[in-house]
């Protein structure tokens, strides 16, 4: 079984988000919908989710310049989901940082 939630995303932006409007960001699986999304959050952290939104990254194209020559390389891609939890509950793990 894939696992469907990688890591939380705790960056300042989603820290704002968080803290004004109640959503929390969340780096997932490339292959995971939003029900599974939902479902996976709603199990781990005992919630009720109400909305999931995705963003795909696609990975950059980098080059570097060295000495010996040319360098091309891809970074990766990623998936982002913002969850929106039902109005007064929370998630501790974002509620220490």
């Amino acid at each position: 079984m894939k696992e469907i939630l990688i890591k939380p995303l705790i960056t300042e932006k989603m820290t704002n988000i968080t803290a004004d409007q109640g959503k929390y960001g969340f780096l997932v699986n490339t292959d995971s919908n939003k029900i599974e999304i939902a479902k996976a959050v709603e199990k781990k952290f005992n919630v009720h989710v109400l909305k999931v939104r995705t963003i795909n990254h696609a990975g950059k194209t980098k080059t570097q310049f060295r000495k010996s020559g040319r360098f091309s390389g891809k970074t990766a891609s990623f998936k982002k989901a913002i969850v929106t939890l039902k109005k007064g509950e929370t998630i501790e793990l974002f509620e220490q940082v």
